[in-house]
């Protein structure tokens, strides 16, 4: 049965076109999996909008021109450029260019039955440019493997998370990327991590820690207002990984403390080794202890708009009276929803460029994180002594356990045990005489 979303016009063409050969596809979830081969000109083909590669690149250009750029006309001109664009500048473009110029396709890609490719959409890129941009000939064609007319939307789906997740997860797709297909996923099986985790052939935890690490950065997007797109947070992965795996568990004030002053480090470039000494849950007190040191910049964390509506509300009677916004939080929200090239009014009346205010916010990150890893060490060095202790009474409990044992061999060295207690008694008294 066709698939009644298919171009006509493209589906006659493909079943028109010769077949050069047929090749299996074990990745195809059908009991058949040897497909069609055919040579389509690089310029006739058409990228998925729809592939998650790409996914993240895509809402950032769709929010900087402010319009439905791949959901209006996906296979237009205009979209179909545009998706050539991201897939050309996306890491390891120029390296692919340069092996397909030297070695040719080695693989064939995957198309649908209408010529949309499924798999194959970076070499389809590289090829197109090769051909119309530096004039290579033999890269007119590309080979592909042709779906079937009735593949369904969910078929694609698992094609392409076994093709470029599952197997040897290719270059190019981003941790961004891999976890929208993730969330995808996620809701399509009924919000099951483990059916999620055997489609992808990959660890449950793992699963959920990529699908809870976005969870994060929408809500930091959202927090912008949409001044910033998920794609900005690429880079970050370690810095939300270990947001991901602290809050796990923890009461909200902690995660919420925790969150906020990851959220304001990440915006303000902190290392996420620096980050990770404020995993405690008066990390909001000492960054915002270091950014009161400078009065102006103390006053940007006051929320006037809310002090004003704080108590107006007639339902606080019965709710209780609105919590003002937290100091790190206002501040948060002040970067958040401004580029770095924004101007910000002070109290004072004086003004400040945004990109100045980061790297104060930077700076009073990186000393709160200075003094929470010498807190923690001071912590360490008092607690060491009695943390050894505990170790040795563990030892001496199993060597005591083990004595019985031992004494009923004839060979059992009984001197060298008592001497070792009488060390140990020695050890004991010394501590008793240090005290005085």
């Amino acid at each position: 049965m066709i698939n009644a979303y298919l171009d006509g016009q493209r589906f006659d063409f493909l079943q028109a076109r010769v077949r050069v050969g047929d090749a299996e596809l074990p990745a195809w979830p059908r009991a058949q999996k040897r497909l069609d081969v055919v040579e389509l000109d690089v310029e006739w083909v058409r990228f998925s909008t729809l592939n998650h590669r790409t996914r993240a690149e895509q809402r950032a250009r769709v929010a900087r021109i402010d319009e439905d750029l791949f959901g209006t006309d996906p296979l237009g001109p205009v979209a179909q450029e545009a998706q050539f664009e991201i897939l050309s500048t996306q890491d390891g473009f120029q390296e692919l260019k340069s092996d397909l110029a030297a070695r040719g396709q080695q693989e064939p890609a995957v198309i649908t039955a209408d010529g949309i490719l499924i798999n194959g959409n970076r070499r389809a890129a590289a090829l197109r440019s090769l051909f119309l941009q530096d004039n290579h000939l033999p890269a007119k064609y590309v080979k592909c493997l042709l779906l079937p007319s009735d593949a369904t939307n969910d078929e694609l789906v698992d094609l392409e998370t076994e093709l470029q997740i599952a197997r040897d997860f290719k270059q190019g797709y981003g941790w961004i990327n891999e976890a929208l297909l993730i969330e995808e996923l996620y809701e399509r099986e009924n919000r099951d991590f483990a059916r999620v985790a055997n489609r992808m052939h990959r660890e449950l935890n793992d699963v959920r820690t990529q699908y809870e690490k976005l969870q994060q950065v929408h809500q930091l997007v959202a927090i912008s207002g949409g001044s910033k797109q998920l794609l900005e947070f690429n880079e970050n992965e370690s810095a939300f990984d270990e947001l991901t795996k602290h809050i796990r568990g923890k009461q909200n004030a902690e995660a919420e403390a925790v969150r906020s002053v990851y959220f304001l480090g990440t915006l303000a470039n902190v290392q996420y080794r620096r980050l990770r000494h404020l995993r405690r849950a008066d990390a909001e007190s000492l960054v915002e202890n270091e950014l009161s040191r400078t009065p102006e910049i103390a006053a940007l964390m006051v929320d006037d708009a809310a002090d004003e509506t704080i108590g107006t509300d007639p339902l606080d009677d019965v709710l209780g009276e609105s919590q003002a916004p937290r100091p790190i939080e206002t501040m948060l929200r002040t970067l958040a929803t401004r580029s770095s090239e924004d101007v910000i009014s002070l109290p004072t009346g004086e003004t400040i460029e945004v990109r100045q205010l980061l790297e104060t916010v930077r700076g009073a990150v990186d000393a709160a994180a200075a003094e929470a890893e010498e807190d923690a060490r001071d912590q360490r060095t008092q607690m060491d002594p009695i943390a050894r202790a505990d170790k040795a009474i563990t030892e001496f409990e199993r060597a005591l356990s083990a004595l019985r044992r031992a004494r009923a061999f004839e060979g059992f060295d009984e001197p060298a045990m008592e001497q070792r207690v009488s060390t140990l008694k020695k050890l004991i008294a010394s501590y008793y005489t240090g005290k005085e």
